[in-house]
């Protein structure tokens, strides 16, 4: 039996979070016990009030005093995980947890460290998208790639699940869209036990909510170099 952490950031989510931690709560996997943590990061909205009604659909809610970002919410997170894996779930409904079962199967039969879902391998449907997302996906991971000798093909999926002991949270420096190639990196240089399945992907356009932006990649680049090159 492992435990795996599934930590789910949220920022004026009021529209999507108990769908979402449903969905989670639908998930059954044999070998497997979940704990959920979600953080809200400072919402302005219903999404605490509404998170406090239904406490049967997660293990434990984290409150930021104020909006400080993902990174820090992830952080927050980390804290308080005590999973052998850790799996960040976004809390919109661009990624579906019904893929949990994808994801551990690498973990499950081959003691895998690392599995990224990936959007580029033969997903069962993906919601077409900004073009200019893709063309800086596809470049980080290049990037990535030739830095790390790996063969990723989506390096910035959301569903990214690691053992949690690669990673310590306390070593963790970045707090924006970065920390997620931070995460990588570390975890990438403890490890050849590293695994993609496919995954699907029904993203928001900005009217939806959809919160990265394209000046995002600028620091993600750093963040590769950085921790890969200069750490």
């Amino acid at each position: 039996m492992i435990k795996l952490t599934i930590l789910v950031p949220a920022y004026n989510e009021e529209a999507t979070i108990l769908e979402i931690l449903d969905r989670i709560a639908q998930q059954k996997i044999d070998g497997v016990r979940f704990e959920v943590l979600v953080v809200d990061d400072g919402s302005r909205d219903r999404t605490v009030e509404l998170l406090e009604q239904r406490p049967d659909l997660y293990s434990k809610l984290i409150k930021l005093p104020r909006n400080s970002g993902k990174g820090a919410a992830v952080k927050a997170g980390l804290r308080e995980a005590t999973g052998d894996y850790v799996l960040f779930q976004d809390a919109d409904l661009e990624y579906d947890p019904a893929e949990y079962v994808k994801l551990l199967k690498p973990v499950l039969d081959f003691d895998a460290d690392i599995v990224m879902g990936s959007r580029m391998i033969a997903p069962q449907y993906t919601r077409v998208s900004y073009f200019w997302h893709k063309i800086g996906n596809l470049f980080i991971t290049l990037l990535f790639n030739v830095l790390n000798n790996t063969t990723f093909t989506d390096i910035y999926s959301c569903y990214l699940l690691y053992r949690r002991d690669l990673v310590p949270v306390e070593d963790l420096k970045t707090e924006g869209w970065n920390q997620h190639a931070e995460i990588l990196t570390r975890a990438t240089k403890k490890t050849d036990y590293i695994y993609e399945v496919p995954i699907s992907y029904h993203g928001r356009s900005y009217a939806e909510g959809k919160k990265i932006k394209p000046r995002d990649v600028v620091a993600v680049i750093w963040a590769i170099l950085k921790w890969r090159v200069l750490a």
